[in-house]
């Protein structure tokens, strides 16, 4: 049994849907990875969806925290940091990838939502 999910065109983990574009639309900067590591959607718990840096290029624009990018390299895994009742890793083809987060209303206002 595979430990993954292959991914050519769409996909869901968690509060994240991801689609296949064909470019990366004006707008969106590079963002620098940490630790080795791009956190593609933030977990309340630290149990974060991540990329490791060097198969991706990670793009974010500063005025939509619900929208970024992603430039796959290589092959590259999106891994949910959990050891216990965690999504399956997906495994992306090169090509680039739209990143669309869950919103939920709160007390402020709209905000993305945290797994």
């Amino acid at each position: 049994m595979k430990d993954f999910i292959a991914i050519n065109n769409q996909a869901a983990q968690g509060d994240v849907l991801i689609t296949s574009v064909s470019a990366i639309p004006d707008g969106f900067t590079k963002i620098a990875a940490a630790g080795g590591q791009h956190i593609i959607t933030h977990s309340e718990t630290g149990h974060h969806h991540v990329m490791a840096a060097s198969s991706v290029d990670f793009y974010q624009a500063a005025n939509d925290p619900l929208i970024a990018y992603i430039d796959v390299k290589i092959p590259a895994k999106m891994e949910h940091l959990r050891s216990f009742d965690t999504h399956k890793t997906l495994l992306f083809a090169p090509g680039m990838y739209r990143i669309n987060r869950q919103a939920e209303e709160s007390h402020e206002g709209w905000i993305r939502v945290a797994d």
